[in-house]
């Protein structure tokens, strides 16, 4: 999980790419995904969109689409920093079998 950081996009993998592929129609948002695969700030790129709601763009790998509909299941959430967090580490213990 990358720390808090207030200037995380000067290491964005994205910082050098064309805007025009980040705010893409539908049909190319899939490709302007593969910008985010391996970016060293995804989440806290990812936590930026959810917390402010922004509406365009893909942000942290996810459309504006995937991101609506997370906000649709999770309302409640106030800040995504500390469910995204929880979610990794869960994703890295190892269950017992």
């Amino acid at each position: 999980m990358t720390s808090t950081n207030a200037h995380w996009h000067e290491d964005a993998a994205c910082r050098s790419a064309d805007p025009e592929e980040l705010f893409a129609d539908s049909t190319r948002q899939k490709r302007a995904k593969t910008v985010c695969t391996g970016c060293p700030v995804q989440t806290e790129c990812l936590i930026e969109a959810l917390d402010n709601r922004l509406e365009w763009g893909v942000w942290g790998g996810m459309t504006e689409r995937e991101r609506r509909t997370l906000l649709r299941r999770r309302p409640n959430v106030g800040s995504w920093r500390q469910v995204l967090q929880n979610a990794r580490c869960e994703q890295q213990t190892p269950r017992a079998s």
